[in-house]
């Protein structure tokens, strides 16, 4: 790449084209350039590919792109390496905190009243049919009844009669 390429000419666009071209020209540069996708050798796209980002980023921004064209006009100044850093280019965004969306809080607000609706409806209708809030399980009740039962005891002896654990049904022959 000579050194006097101006980041226009790393896109391939005029220095008046819009938002839209340049987004477009950004995307059809880019697959033309990427290392997964070229026949060029890994280093060198990797190298254009990542100069080919950060000529993006500083022309996407309007206020970095001012910066840069008032740049070009002065005749001495020379053509500097953009370097962006992660964040700027929109690749290190992820764990970034921002404020919610109108969007967002709907969702959230949708959510949070589907959330009350549900616990009214299924509370109305057990008080409708006449539910108790709070019943204990049938299987914790006869663990406290023979617990609590002198059967329990080891001191006491069984009743007479069946056994509880032999079958009902008479034996065969």
């Amino acid at each position: 790449m000579a050194e006097n390429r101006t980041l226009y000419d790393l896109l391939g666009v005029d220095p008046g084209v819009d938002a839209s071209g340049l987004r477009q020209a950004f995307r059809r540069r880019s697959k033309a350039l990427h290392p997964d996708t070229t026949q060029l050798p890994a280093e060198q796209a990797s190298r254009e590919f990542q100069q080919l980002c950060e000529a993006y980023a500083q022309l996407a921004d309007p206020r970095r792109r001012a910066c840069y064209d008032a740049g070009l006009q002065e005749p001495v100044a020379p053509v500097q390496r953009v370097t962006a850093s992660a964040s700027e280019a929109g690749w290190g965004r992820i764990g970034e905190r921002r404020p919610l969306s109108g969007g967002e809080w709907l969702s959230i607000v949708l959510l949070l009243g589907a959330l009350l609706l549900c616990l009214v409806l299924g509370l109305g209708m057990g008080w409708r049919r006449g539910v108790q809030l709070q019943v204990a399980p049938s299987w914790m009740l006869q663990e406290q009844t023979w617990s609590d039962s002198e059967s329990s005891r080891s001191d006491v002896l069984p009743a007479p009669g069946p056994d509880a654990a032999q079958s009902a049904l008479p034996s065969l022959p």
